[in-house]
């Protein structure tokens, strides 16, 4: 089950076309992949399948000019995947863009907290 946030939290969502987008899980996948050099490991830390994990950085690397994410076959040493130049730089606009969406929208995000039910007063 989810954890409940105690506080507001705006999650971004970027829709280039119906089936190309970037949000919160496919940053955070790259950022895994970029700390473990594995698909296989971010997909687990995260709680995916390793074919999930796969497709979206298959999805991924179709959507832009050049592959996010290189992989190498296992083998006696073992295979590996690396964040490319292009998925650094594609997370780093993403969360840039996440940031600033964060702080313009901050003051719109309070007012509607404040229009929230207080969870106390319905007992």
């Amino acid at each position: 089950m989810p954890s409940i946030p105690t506080e507001p939290k705006l999650r971004l969502r970027l829709y280039f076309s119906p089936d190309e987008m970037i949000g919160p899980g496919k940053a955070e996948l790259l950022e895994r992949i970029s700390r473990t050099g594995s698909i296989a490991a971010a997909g687990r830390e995260m709680g995916m399948s390793y074919k999930r994990a796969w497709q979206l950085v298959e999805t991924m690397n179709a959507m832009f000019r050049d592959p996010v994410v290189v992989s190498t076959r296992g083998g006696p040493r073992g295979g590996g995947a690396q964040v490319t130049d292009m998925g650094l730089k594609v997370l780093s606009e993403y969360r840039a863009l996440e940031s600033k969406a964060r702080s313009a929208g901050a003051e719109h995000v309070g007012q509607l907290a404040s229009l929230l039910n207080d969870p106390k007063s319905d007992t």
